[in-house]
């Protein structure tokens, strides 16, 4: 069993409110828009650290993390990337690879709106975490946390964080 805090489009923001979340997850996923890489530091020195680069996001953090990553935590096979799309509007560098071989959980950040869809045509789980940081349109900071167990995703949460200053 595996407890997982989900989050994206931090761009450059971190607070104890995420940190108190961190803290309390076996291991943080990051959707991309990562911003300044103390961001993801100061994470991994918390707990293990799964993460992608998003569309805002430079050289450093390109280099250290991949567009695309793709693993299985607990028997649930996972796909993070930053731009993604949702069902049945996939990005079109997404569309063809998921058709093929759909994982179980499909995560995309970019939007800043959260979204948990499930895709009954590729019988997948869409989740969007909407944004743990600052900058952007949205007026609540969320992210998501689960559970994975034994193939399983199990007690979904929303987390709303204080309002965007």
């Amino acid at each position: 069993m595996k407890k997982i805090l989900l989050l994206s489009d931090t761009h450059s923001f971190l607070d104890n409110q995420i940190l108190k979340f961190v803290k309390q997850a076996d291991e943080v996923w990051h959707a991309g828009d990562i911003g300044d890489l103390n961001v993801t530091d100061t994470i991994k020195k918390l707990k293990p650290l799964r993460a992608v680069y998003g569309n805002i996001d430079g050289t450093d953090a390109r280099a250290e993390f991949p567009l695309d990553a793709k693993f299985t935590v607990e028997n649930v096979t996972v796909w993070i990337t930053h731009i993604g799309g949702y069902p049945n509007k996939y990005y079109t560098r997404i569309r063809d690879e998921i058709k093929i071989n759909p994982p179980k959980i499909f995560i995309s950040g970019h939007s800043h709106i959260l979204k948990v869809q499930y895709d009954k045509k590729l019988n997948l789980l869409h989740l969007n975490p909407g944004a743990a940081g600052n900058h952007g349109f949205h007026k609540v900071r969320t992210m998501l946390r689960f559970v994975l167990d034994k193939g399983e995703i199990k007690n979904m949460e929303i987390i709303e964080l204080a309002t965007r200053g």
